[in-house]
């Protein structure tokens, strides 16, 4: 793709290595590891530098995160692309459902139902993503998502299956 506008915008980002945090995975409970995450005990995973995903809330069931809005997430109809909201709602629904699983226990996304309400722009504001557990059996786990801006409007809504699964 050809870069016409001037001036040229640019965004440089670092994040940490990976397998730091991949090796704690099935060491410590899901909840333990989120909050040593917030803590800054462990590194937030790239694609949180990647998305520029702020602000971490966690408790049992229950995962707050947020995003600013930035030009990087545009799409060319100049709104927020939809996959961005995708990850950010797959993030809070999965990561609800990792606060449940004791250590040793692991999840992977089954499905992500997403319906968008509402167009973001970098006008829209700080944006809200709220996932919690709706129902968790031994197998499978139900979480929804819920995105809001800044004056509390519901932006877009998801529901994801997690498969429950043993780690090695």
């Amino acid at each position: 793709m050809t870069q016409t506008q001037e001036p040229v915008r640019s965004r440089t980002f670092t994040w940490a290595d990976p397998s730091v945090n991949a090796a704690q995975v099935g060491r410590r409970s899901g909840l333990d590891m989120l909050r040593a995450m917030i803590a800054g005990e462990l590194a937030a995973p790239p694609v949180m530098h990647l998305l520029d995903m702020t602000r971490m809330e966690a408790d049992e069931g229950r995962v707050v995160v947020e995003l600013t809005p930035q030009e990087f997430h545009y799409n060319p109809l100049g709104s927020v692309h939809g996959g961005v909201l995708s990850t950010l709602l797959d993030t809070a629904a999965g990561c609800a459902v990792h606060t449940t699983l004791p250590a040793g226990v692991g999840y992977t996304s089954l499905d992500l139902n997403v319906k968008f309400l509402r167009p973001v722009t970098v006008d829209s504001g700080t944006l809200r993503c709220e996932g919690t557990v709706l129902q968790r059996g031994r197998r499978t786990a139900l979480a929804e998502a819920r995105i809001t801006d800044a004056t509390d409007r519901l932006i877009a809504h998801a529901t994801s299956t997690c498969l429950i699964l043993p780690l090695p």
